[in-house]
């Protein structure tokens, strides 16, 4: 019998994927690039996709439901005349077609010729675990792309990389160990969760090996500040952390910084299915979409148009370069960002996001005003007695009044007074009054999980 295996290193042709999404210098003359240049070559690569995406059983299921033929999609400027699609339904194809849904294009494939496939899932942040399917070609770009951006933040080849990145069946860490293990020559370690690593060790982890970067999610990277401390351990004077890379949000950078010693803090942004989308650079002004790579639409959350610069919208994710397994083509993440204007400091001609402002499946509507929860630690952050965890309520009374309450950890008294301060920040800034409950540093660790999940929970609606 034949050995049909095609392995993960012979299905991608590198110098290819290199030419269509360069690394270090190369990244940077191709920004440098005029928009009409960066157009064409992104329009090369949505034509190569959508060939793909017709071989999709998806595809031709949710195009030809609109009426959709071959032929009608020429280029990126036909983009919008697809329909858009989201979670829902990946995990209605999934329970149409279990277990792994007819989106990932196996069937596109003769009997030998499909590539390796990397299986992951979603955290379940947002409910149910989502499958995710990596094609080898498509999962070495999502790597290229992280890896080249940490360099383009100033990562070194002698830094050492601490990972606070989950494991598991997750595919944070594990694409994070990949992008920092092939394409830099940074010492990567490992270290996971809390829950896989417990935090007073991982402290001792970065010391006793001279950790120099730090990356994972904001909210345990500040954690492990204070864990360091309580443990005797100076985070500016008994250690080397000289760059922080995560998921910032909107939580004041300066407050993450000063917790590791006045260390240079990156934010970026992606999400499980398509990789690194945008992530700022050394300017850090704001976050500089992966052009070469992914196509972002910012839409109107109401009504799915385009939305006008500087306006709020969900981003709508094209991958162009996944054309293997699993195309993306007008994804809604249903994170929301803004496009920032002006232009770069740097002569890039990259677009520029604001970063993650919230989700839209997370907002609410309390009293006529949309509220995103995963925001309000930007607003928190204000106040100095906040002790960095926060969770929030949402609530119905018998009367069907909504209400909104946020608890936020402080450190110091719990006074009514300190909620009164709290409560007339986040009026000011939301428009509404909302209550206020006050907890002490790591009373609310059960309910938002932070050390066990790589994005704490932000609300817990209960109203229905």
């Amino acid at each position: 019998m034949a050995d049909r295996h095609n392995t993960y290193f012979n299905s991608v042709d590198w110098a290819a994927m290199q030419a269509d999404h360069p690394v270090g210098d190369d990244f940077i003359r191709f920004a440098s690039k005029s928009r009409d240049e960066i157009r064409a070559h992104k329009d090369r690569l949505f034509k190569r996709l959508v060939d793909r995406a017709w071989k999709t059983p998806f595809y031709q299921r949710l195009w030809g439901a609109q009426g959709i033929e071959k032929g009608d999609i020429r280029g990126l400027d036909d983009l919008e005349k697809l329909p858009v699609f989201d979670k829902s339904d990946i995990m209605a194809s999934i329970e149409a077609h279990p277990p792994f849904g007819d989106f990932a294009g196996f069937e596109g494939y003769g009997e030998e010729g499909r590539p390796p496939v990397i299986m992951h899932t979603t955290s379940g942040t947002t409910g149910t675990p989502q499958v995710l399917l990596f094609g080898a070609k498509s999962r070495e770009v999502q790597n290229l792309l992280l890896g080249r951006l940490y360099r383009f933040q100033g990562l070194r080849p002698d830094d050492v990389v601490h990972s606070v990145y989950g494991h598991g069946m997750i595919n944070g860490g594990h694409y994070v160990r990949e992008a920092v293990t092939h394409w830099t020559s940074a010492i990567f370690m490992s270290a996971g969760t809390g829950l896989e690593t417990r935090s007073v060790r991982q402290v001792q982890l970065m010391k006793d090996f001279g950790a120099t970067v730090i990356v994972g999610f904001s909210d345990y990277i500040k954690k492990l500040a204070k864990v360091a401390r309580e443990e005797g351990i100076d985070p500016e004077r008994d250690m080397n952390i000289r760059m922080i890379s995560g998921h910032l949000g909107r939580e004041d950078k300066l407050s993450l910084s000063e917790a590791w010693g006045g260390v240079k803090c990156f934010d970026w942004y992606g999400v499980g299915d398509t990789g690194c989308i945008a992530g700022e650079g050394p300017d850090r002004d704001g976050l500089y979409i992966m052009e070469d790579a992914q196509h972002l639409e910012i839409c109107d959350i109401d009504t799915g148009e385009v939305a006008a610069d500087g306006a709020e919208g969900d981003m709508i994710c094209t991958c162009l370069f996944k054309d293997d397994i699993y195309p993306i083509i007008r994804f809604n993440t249903h994170d929301v960002t803004r496009i920032r204007p002006g232009e770069s400091s740097l002569g890039l001609n990259f677009q520029r996001i604001e970063g993650f402002l919230g989700r839209s499946d997370s907002m609410v509507k309390i009293r006529g005003i949309n509220i995103f929860p995963h925001a309000m630690g930007h607003v928190l952050e204000s106040h100095q007695s906040f002790a960095g965890d926060f969770i929030c309520k949402a609530l119905r009374d018998a009367s069907g009044r909504d209400d909104f309450i946020v608890l936020a950890e402080v450190t110091g008294e719990q006074s009514d007074a300190l909620a009164d301060e709290f409560s007339a920040i986040l009026k000011q800034a939301i428009g509404i009054d909302m209550g206020v409950k006050l907890a002490a540093p790591g009373e609310l660790a059960s309910m938002t999980q932070t050390e066990v999940r790589q994005k704490p929970i932000r609300l817990i609606d209960e109203r229905f």
